[in-house]
């Protein structure tokens, strides 16, 4: 006898995300199936997660002494993206630890209210010469409780 399959998981709403990034899609983008590659949303997730932290202040890629490292992600697609129509990078942080972070992420584009594809990574943060884990400094855990 074989267990009943879980139900899929549901598009979250655009209202669901406190912060919003608007990505213009580009060419480069597309697959040769004509619409955004899987790869790409990726690409979204990082870029507004990272947007927002440089946007308060509470990184800097180049000499920043704590950052975060990406230790796990998933993305669930619902329907296709096409270019050259603007995608919106909803943000929210479902956990927030010691140390580490879960980003969850919806990518919205048109007027559907409902993500076209949602995910989320987690980042545990390090120091930069030992990546070794270190608590989160007050700084950036108060811009990421604005994100809860």
């Amino acid at each position: 006898m074989t267990a009943p399959s879980p139900a899929r998981e549901q598009p979250a709403r655009r209202d669901a995300f406190p912060h919003h990034l608007a990505i213009t899609t580009r060419w480069a983008d597309m697959d040769i199936y004509g619409h955004v590659n899987n790869v790409v949303f990726y690409s979204f997730f990082d870029t507004a997660v990272n947007e927002y932290l440089m946007s308060r202040g509470v990184l800097d890629p180049q000499t920043s002494r704590v950052i975060g490292l990406v230790v796990e992600t998933r993305c669930i697609y619902f329907r296709s993206l096409s270019v050259p129509e603007p995608v919106s990078a909803g943000v929210r942080v479902a956990r927030l630890g010691g140390s580490s972070v879960r980003y969850e992420i919806g990518i919205f584009q048109g007027a559907p209210d409902t993500a076209c594809a949602q995910g989320h990574f987690v980042h545990v943060y390090v120091d930069r010469d030992t990546r070794r884990p270190v608590p989160l400094p007050d700084d950036l855990r108060a811009a990421l409780a604005r994100l809860a």
